[in-house]
């Protein structure tokens, strides 16, 4: 029997979860075609569905991945890869950002913290929109 062989792996890194079960939200999302990608669709009615083993990095900045956040970050992450991938108009930013405050609100986080939530990806998201915003690809070894 030959020795295996060991090639480079193409990875990119900064995810932290993994979605076990398909998700489902209504948006206020209006594409003007139907959006179906590997991992993400969404419906002429605004239905978002994330797939079962998307990945996700969780609440962005300065903050704590509580559970008030989750289901929020997962969505708006989606959303702006939509963007970023041009699958979906950049004029749709802040109808994500708006979501992902009202479900963080819907969740259980104050008022406050939404608030800033808010602020924090109106003020400084536009770049992880762009398609220069995704993830580079590294290599390995």
């Amino acid at each position: 029997m030959s020795a295996p062989r060991y090639e480079r792996i193409a990875f990119r890194d900064g995810y932290k979860y993994q979605l076990v079960d398909a998700y489902c939200v209504a948006t206020d999302l209006r594409p003007t075609a139907p959006i179906d990608t590997r991992w993400i669709t969404l419906a002429l009615d605004g239905t978002l569905t994330i797939r079962e083993g998307y990945a996700w990095d969780g609440p962005s900045g300065p903050t704590v991945d509580s559970s008030c956040f989750m289901r929020g970050s997962l969505a708006h992450d989606a959303i702006y890869q939509l963007i970023r991938e041009g699958a979906l108009d950049a004029s749709w930013k802040d109808t994500a950002d708006r979501m992902l405050q009202r479900m963080c609100r819907e969740d259980g986080m104050t008022r406050l913290r939404a608030w800033w939530v808010y602020q924090g990806v109106a003020r400084f998201g536009r770049a992880a929109t762009l398609p220069s915003g995704g993830r580079p690809v590294r290599y390995a070894p």
